[in-house]
């Protein structure tokens, strides 16, 4: 039952999910609240195992826009451990946690592989629906490994979120929509570029001054 989509716009290409309510009730209502409020966007994957998986970074350390007080108070809920018979194959997506079980925030895996070592361990709460083009990109690209983790050299961006409900909105409404939510989205981004570029104005310009007297 894939009642949601939700696509992610990386600046690789873009990548559709498809959500599972009636496996995972608890973990859908979190992630979809966080894609609602936009936590998402200028976040990255930390995460790329070429066969394995691929991460998203947990949003309160990842994004580089800084977060609104709603932003970070659905960021910083835990979720408990939604356990199921779901198998881990290439394009399931599996929530990442800690050693507890019930430490689930916002980071996430996409399967880029089969994984039966992660099944009932990790709570899984949907699937890769489009996008398998760039999942193959994002496992062409150079890594380097620390510790346990393969990371990507370059970051890889989520630019912008959006989100649709395939059983409520008509093909029209359904375009409308979108196309708002990608603005809303876009909006954020600019948004957070004006506050950078003046932040190191200001900072260029104390500069100058401090040199000058």
């Amino acid at each position: 039952l894939l009642v949601l989509q939700l696509y992610l716009q990386l600046n690789h290409g873009d990548i559709e999910f498809g959500f599972f309510p009636h496996v995972a009730p608890k973990t859908v209502e979190h992630i979809f609240k966080l894609v609602q409020l936009g936590c998402y966007n200028t976040n990255h994957f930390f995460r790329v195992d070429k066969g394995f998986v691929a991460q998203v970074a947990d949003v309160m350390g990842g994004r580089k826009a800084p977060m609104n007080k709603e932003q970070e108070q659905q960021a910083e809920k835990s979720i408990v451990g939604e356990f199921s018979t779901v198998k881990h194959v290439r394009g399931i997506l599996s929530m990442g946690r800690y050693s507890d079980p019930d430490t689930a925030s916002s980071s996430f895996s996409i399967l880029l592989g089969d994984a039966p070592h992660l099944d009932g361990q990790y709570a899984v709460f949907g699937r890769v629906t489009k996008g398998d083009d760039t999942l193959r990109k994002l496992e062409r690209l150079p890594t380097h490994k620390e510790g346990i983790f393969v990371m990507p050299i370059e970051r890889i961006e989520i630019l912008s979120t959006y989100y649709y409900d395939i059983d409520a909105e008509s093909c029209e409404a359904e375009k409308s929509i979108l196309k708002r939510r990608l603005s809303e989205s876009a909006s954020e981004v600019e948004r957070w570029v004006r506050i950078s570029l003046e932040k190191y104005k200001n900072a260029f310009f104390l500069h100058m001054f401090i040199v000058v007297n």
